[in-house]
């Protein structure tokens, strides 16, 4: 067996990833703080990509889903909403890093 997951049968392997993705959604919202930005300099993802992976999750099993309503399900509120209340203006340095290393998305 090359890949631990592969013990458990298929709907507990997905039940334990839509878990695990769940849980990550959680400590995202409870980090507000981390910008979106900080995420895609350290990591090369950010909510928005989650976001987008979700939408292409739904759409795959033949599931409407638009990016706006992938966001809401994400940042757990319209994305608006959140960019005002949360999102920070990108510094100089972040900015910076951003474009050397992704700017890609």
């Amino acid at each position: 067996m090359s890949n631990p997951a592969e013990k458990f049968d298929t709907q507990t392997r997905l039940e334990l990833e839509a878990a695990a993705f769940r849980r990550l959604v959680e400590h995202l919202d409870e980090r507000k703080d981390v910008q979106n930005i900080d995420l895609m300099n350290l990591a090369g993802f950010c909510r928005n990509c989650l976001s987008k992976w979700y939408r292409a999750a739904a759409e795959e099993k033949g599931e409407e889903l638009d990016y706006e309503e992938a966001r809401e399900i994400v940042y757990g509120m319209r994305y608006e909403d959140w960019k005002a209340k949360y999102q920070a203006e990108a510094t100089e340095a972040q900015r910076a890093a951003y474009k050397g290393s992704h700017s890609n998305h």
